[in-house]
């Protein structure tokens, strides 16, 4: 039998056992080595806030409507985006994986889980890479599909805000790309996290305000190029469209919860001419779509890890057994300012 991490109710963890199936001729069977927590949309599912608890998602118009019966209710089971497991068993037929081979993909906080021959041989994880690396799969994808949102040229100065995992892995693609960084955070463990990968030449602490008004003296007066806004806070997107010049761009990342107290489309937004892309892993920039898409976002971050240009495994602050799984979450909930990626180990 196989165990998984459940929502019983807002706040509240518990585990359901699941039936490990038999194998199909072309399956193979993975245990679980390790399951990052997202400290942004999978909080939502913790918390209570996501939409999708409160509304029915209607997939033909494209559009949340109120319903007696909302699109998902608790418990809820099996959430988790960030895994990497080894192969242990294989399907009669199946010839392009090994027992031993290590995948990473998206199956959420459980024991063990069955995929077929063909998305395990494309997500064989680079030798020279650590196990809990392979976390980084679905995370490494949103934020590159962000940087491509942004369009940065070489040369422009990019404030992102939140220093978060997502945070951390954009100023990281983004210094790459030769700009100037401007990290932005109320923790003081993230910007310095952020500094000392070199990731980010100037730490701005959002707690004191203004923040728009130290971009601007940063960059005389014009503001900055792009903004990446990687929180999931309206504060933080009013101050992101602040910070920017005339006619420039703020790429919204970030999982917005309910109504959006602080941010003011009259002001800034609206005189500043200021153009607010939305990026989700879901879709690509519409003019790459035929060179891009989420596979090829997936495999390229795993890639630039396997090569160096990506460091990441100092960002992972904590790891709990997968049997601690509410004190795990509890820290990312209750001090955030603790934490930036959170990691569950099946291992032991």
């Amino acid at each position: 039998m196989g165990k998984v991490v459940v929502f019983t109710e807002p706040r509240k963890i518990g585990f359901d056992e699941y039936e490990d199936r038999a194998l199909a001729a072309n399956e193979v069977r993975l245990q679980t080595l390790y399951s990052g927590i997202s400290a942004g949309t999978e909080l939502t599912a913790y918390r209570g806030s996501n939409p999708y608890i409160h509304k029915r998602w209607d997939d033909k118009t494209k559009l949340f409507l109120p319903a007696e019966t909302t699109s998902m209710k608790y418990p809820i089971s099996g959430w988790g985006y960030e895994e990497c497991g080894k192969v242990v068993e294989l399907g009669q037929e199946v010839s392009k994986v090994k027992v031993g081979d290590v995948i990473y993909g998206t199956w959420g906080h459980r024991t063990h889980h069955v995929v077929n021959e063909d998305y395990a041989s494309k997500r064989i994880l680079p030798a020279t890479l650590d196990p809990i690396l392979g976390i980084f799969s679905q995370m490494g994808a949103i934020s590159l599909n962000g940087v491509h949102d942004a369009a940065i040229r070489i040369g422009e100065t990019v404030a992102v805000f939140g220093m978060g995992a997502p945070g951390q892995i954009v100023s990281q693609l983004v210094k790459k790309s030769g700009a100037r960084v401007i990290g932005v955070d109320l923790i003081d463990l993230r910007l310095e996290m952020a500094r000392k990968l070199g990731a980010i030449d100037i730490a701005i602490h959002g707690k004191g305000g203004n923040v728009g008004e130290q971009i601007k003296a940063l960059t005389d007066g014009r503001g900055a190029d792009v903004a990446i806004e990687a929180t999931g806070f309206y504060t933080a997107l009013h101050e992101a469209i602040r910070s920017v010049a005339y006619s420039a761009k703020v790429v919204a990342m970030g999982f917005f919860q309910g109504a959006g107290q602080g941010l003011y489309l009259g002001e800034e937004f609206h005189h500043n001419r200021i153009n607010v892309v939305c990026s989700q892993i879901f879709g690509v920039n519409p003019e790459l779509t035929y060179r891009w898409n989420q596979p090829r976002l997936v495999e390229t971050g795993m890639r630039l890890q396997a090569e160096g240009v990506l460091n990441l495994r100092p960002i992972i602050t904590q790891v709990y057994p997968f049997s601690e799984a509410a004190e795990a979450f509890r820290i990312c909930d209750y001090e955030p300012e603790k934490t930036i990626q959170v990691v569950l180990d099946f291992t032991h």
